[in-house]
């Protein structure tokens, strides 16, 4: 079960930030729908294939494996129409991982920081370049940013 909270990042308060190096994510989409996903991501050097359900809440059920770097580029130039390239800062603040997305191509300029809870209602600690809880808007959900690619 993924239980995820999406916010907008103020940029000018990101720009601040001391980084870690991002890594590079390309992915795509072999089916896309409301009640479920089927995605293939490349994330630096690895390759991944994640089925993911209905969202409910902040909630969906979600299943990921690591897949052959080769086939996951093989599935992408195979089976996808578009894709969606980011670069991923990953960075702990308290006690969880927040992951923050800077997109590119016709998303540029759009940054989006994600943090996976236990449960809906679990606390955690919001950094000041946090903004705006996109968690439910699904203007924001990958599977619909990838329309405007």
């Amino acid at each position: 079960m993924e239980i995820e909270r999406k916010f907008l990042v103020d940029k000018l308060e990101w720009e601040k930030v001391t980084k870690p190096l991002p890594k590079r994510i390309v992915q795509a989409y072999i089916l896309n729908s409301p009640e479920k996903t089927v995605r293939v991501r490349i994330k630096g050097n690895k390759g991944y294939l994640t089925i993911k359900g209905a969202t409910i809440g902040i909630s969906r059920s979600e299943f990921e494996y690591e897949i052959p770097l080769k086939e996951a580029q093989e599935m992408i130039d195979l089976f996808a129409e578009k894709t969606i390239e980011k670069m991923r800062y990953e960075i702990q603040v308290g006690k969880h991982l927040w992951e923050i997305d800077e997109f590119h191509g016709k998303l540029s300029g759009l940054l989006i920081a994600e943090i996976e809870l236990e449960s809906e209602d679990e606390a955690f600690e919001k950094p000041n370049w946090a903004l705006e809880d996109v968690s439910t808007d699904i203007n924001y959900f990958n599977a619909q940013l990838i329309e405007r690619c």
